[in-house]
């Protein structure tokens, strides 16, 4: 069977991979386009000043708002003639993201799909079936395109339809089930309301785009009775979905450093953060022709994890993403992050996965957090007062805000096929 596995043995094979790919990269944009021939000027930096990975730092950053200030084909660095197929982000404000792709960029996110496939343990008679949005959104395409390149069965039922979902999950027995962290929980839950567990064959579940917590993990596990769940990152800017997956040790993300370098900073400085700490991912293309990203600044957080993996693999990893540095919110002069709050609560067995945030403000002029949270599947509600005054003390001793905890019913909660939102701001 075909590997979609690098060529390389050692880091200095990949370091040497890596310095090939960037002073390409910095080449191709300078000489193609437009806009990053004017920031790299600006800065003093022309393609034959890359040396070593080292120059990397000499680059200047890219941020979402230059894709909105280019709008329609922002960072274009080739002919208009050469784009094959076009993705959006599903931003909620202003424009979308739009970013352009070659036939040869397409190709390349296959095999890096593909290659998600392959570490996750899947085979030729594997039955993928797809829940994640088709259309300008890069998931569906996405993993459909992976499982095509990798040599396995497709089932591309898209997002929602509970009914079609079970009823294929059910007749054309899937062993892999892809889709949101959101819609894992929805259909683990509506799998073992149907009373169907007996009648799947779900193996693995791949799912990730979307911060979520050990909890939401467990309870999809449970429900599907999968053998094993995997984190996969997701941002359309960098091809999309496929670009790094959490191997079966479940020791972090391997990500595709053949394709991408990954840097770390710290949001606030823009430095480099030390490994280990947690700072805001920064990704530089090797590879990609149509809409190459040099330091693009992603704002999702994260931290690189030292060392190699025990299951073997040399591609180095990230940790799970733990938030975006724009979701952070401020209450009393306290920066909370929801990924945060999510942590805490995974580590109280008598709650649920399924959380808000809710932030007001009284009369009084201050501002006030609640966390709604469901109580556990079998929680008993004589317990939900105690439980909820030690989550209290909890985040006074560990995020150093007082808040009130709300237990409420299982289930209760809206679910939803997409990404669930979790923080409520109320006090615009």
């Amino acid at each position: 069977m075909k590997t979609f596995m690098p060529g390389f043995k050692t880091e200095d094979e990949l370091s040497a991979v890596q310095l090939e790919g960037l002073k390409w990269t910095v080449k191709h944009a300078f000489e193609g386009s437009p806009f990053y021939r004017k920031r790299m000027e600006e800065a003093g930096v022309r393609p034959g000043a890359i040396h070593s990975l080292e120059d990397l730092q000499k680059l200047p950053f890219t941020t979402a708002d230059d894709l909105k200030e280019g709008y329609p084909f922002p960072l274009l660095s080739v002919p208009l003639e050469k784009v094959v197929r076009i993705h959006a982000s599903s931003g909620t404000t202003g424009k979308r993201k739009v970013l352009c792709y070659s036939e040869k960029d397409i190709s390349d996110w296959a095999d890096m799909f593909a290659r998600c496939y392959e570490i996750a343990g899947l085979t030729r008679e594997d039955r993928v079936q797809v829940a994640v949005g088709y259309g300008l959104w890069t998931a569906g395409v996405g993993f459909q395109m992976g499982v095509e390149r990798f040599g396995a069965m497709a089932v591309p039922v898209g997002p929602g339809n509970l009914d079609m979902h079970c009823e294929v999950m059910v007749d054309l027995q899937t062993t892999v089930f892809c889709c949101t962290a959101s819609m894992g929980l929805l259909m683990a839950e509506e799998i073992q309301k149907r009373g169907l567990q007996e009648k799947i064959h779900v193996k693995k579940v791949i799912f990730g785009a979307e911060r979520h917590s050990d909890a939401m993990r467990r309870n999809i596990k449970e429900y599907l009775r999968a053998e094993d769940t995997f984190d996969i990152p997701g941002l359309t800017e960098l091809y999309g979905p496929g670009t790094g997956l959490e191997c079966r040790a479940h020791e972090g993300i391997h990500y595709w450093a053949d394709y991408y370098i990954l840097e770390i900073i710290d949001p606030q400085t823009l430095k480099p953060c030390a490994p280990g700490e947690v700072g805001e991912m920064v990704v530089t293309t090797l590879r990609k022709e149509a809409a190459p990203l040099i330091r693009y600044r992603t704002r999702d957080l994260t931290r690189l994890i030292p060392g190699r993996c025990s299951c073997g693999n040399l591609l180095p990893r990230h940790d799970k993403i733990l938030g975006r540095s724009d979701d952070m919110f401020i209450i009393r002069g306290v920066n909370i992050y929801p990924g945060s709050i999510d942590h805490l609560l995974s580590q109280e067995p008598r709650v649920g996965s399924e959380f808000q945030v809710v932030l007001e403000r009284g009369e009084d002029g201050k501002d006030y957090l609640t966390v709604k949270v469901e109580r556990a599947e079998k929680g008993d509600p004589r317990e939900d007062r105690a439980v909820a005054d030690q989550m209290e003390s909890r985040f006074r001793h560990q995020l150093l805000v007082s808040g009130k905890v709300e237990i409420v019913d299982f289930q209760s909660l809206p679910r939803t096929e997409r990404k669930s939102k979790r923080v409520f701001d109320n006090r615009k």
